[in-house]
């Protein structure tokens, strides 16, 4: 693509910072729109924390993706000058009595360069004698991963842009023309428009409405309940500075962040939500989902039964019906990307997800088969009529 082509970036979440930073750094002009600003509430990159880990199964691209990202993220850590990662390490502990996931984990570990360490719940136990290892087998423990300042990255990378030459604008896109290749350019909220050479649509949730023939329910966006707890007053063995993010492989599988910046103690259970509308929903916790959050607490974490709650936050998963991510052209429309599907995992992942789309766009270059459209049949038949005229 000729260096200066205009590109326009439509999302500043995770995925859409980070894009339209490295189209910028390939030399396109690009301007970066959205309807809230970078890590607003309504969005799935928002709030205050996000996990990065390596440990996600066989034979898949997502360890090597968070090792890059990993990399990246503490490159323009010191770029910028400010912290973002807070490199806690993760510990994955292992209580199902399948630990497939795990075990074939560590392979890709090892090939992607990631350290980590296999802890039995007894070491478990005698390393943070804060956690109760009742029922866990073994552990994984990655202690190079930790834990991101979601909304507080997003803006960075704004910054970061801005800073560089792009432009930005806060305003809503609308959905008109957008399923048939975009001629007239984009229909703003203002009642503006804006036309460029390409366009690449990083809306997380809100991607299916947009793109409601091509993606549709597709994407999947999900409430998810998020509680934090007061820790004891003047005891640190539930800080960052004492304990690890976390993850528990048993029935549910529960995760969460030590307290940190003054925030609680951290918890969240990854099973997926009632569908969600991410624009009109109301963002107020179930008392179910509080229940076993206190239930969990008090098995896992004894230190901290009966911890008041201190603040709750509503997000939501933007969920692919395989959970990989979409990362492909519109079929009808070689000037639009498509890019969502974080399905819960995608935040970590914002930096290498950034630069190796810049380098399919800039350079045209097909997107790797697991995010293409094309692996849902309905598209795929759809690009074979169009191909045949």
């Amino acid at each position: 693509m000729p260096s200066k082509s205009h590109i326009a970036v439509i999302g500043a979440g995770a995925f859409g910072g980070w894009t339209a930073l490295h189209l910028l750094r390939r030399g396109a002009r690009v301007t970066l729109l959205d309807a809230w600003g970078p890590g607003h509430s309504r969005s799935s990159s928002g709030g205050e924390t996000r996990i990065i880990r390596g440990t996600y199964g066989p034979s898949q691209p997502y360890t090597k993706m968070a090792a890059r990202a990993l990399r990246l993220w503490t490159e323009h850590e010191t770029r910028w000058r400010r912290q973002l990662l807070h490199r806690t390490g993760v510990l994955w502990m292992v209580a199902s009595s399948n630990d497939e996931f795990e075990r074939s984990s560590l392979p890709m570990l090892r090939e992607a360069g990631i350290a980590y360490e296999e802890l039995s719940g007894r070491e478990v136990g005698k390393r943070w004698p804060q956690i109760s290892v009742e029922d866990v087998r073994w552990a994984i423990h990655e202690p190079e991963g930790g834990f991101l300042m979601a909304r507080a990255a997003c803006q960075a990378v704004l910054e970061g842009f801005m800073a560089e030459g792009g432009e930005y604008k806060q305003i809503a896109v609308l959905p008109h023309g957008l399923e048939t290749g975009l001629r007239d350019g984009l229909k703003l909220s203002d009642g503006s428009s804006l036309s460029a050479i390409q366009y690449v649509f990083t809306c997380g949730p809100w991607l299916g409405k947009l793109f409601p023939q091509t993606i549709g329910n597709r994407i999947r966006p999900t409430k998810q309940d998020v509680f934090f707890f007061g820790t004891p007053a003047g005891d640190d063995r539930f800080s960052e500075t004492k304990l690890p993010v976390w993850a528990d492989h048993r029935d549910r599988f529960i995760y969460g962040v030590p307290a940190a910046d003054g925030s609680g103690f951290k918890v969240a259970d990854d099973t997926r939500g009632p569908e969600f509308d991410p624009t009109l929903g109301e963002r107020t916790v179930d008392q179910e989902g509080l229940n076993r959050a206190r239930d969990y607490l008090a098995f896992r974490f004894p230190g901290m039964k009966d911890a008041p709650l201190v603040e709750t936050r509503v997000c939501q998963y933007e969920n692919s019906p395989d959970n990989h991510l979409i990362i492909d052209r519109h079929p009808a429309a070689e000037n639009v990307w498509l890019v969502g599907g974080g399905s819960g995992h995608g935040f970590k992942h914002g930096p290498a997800v950034g630069e190796m789309l810049a380098e399919w766009v800039m350079e045209f270059k097909q997107p790797d088969p697991l995010f293409q459209l094309a692996r849902f049949g309905e598209i795929k038949a759809r690009k074979l009529r169009q191909s045949r005229g």
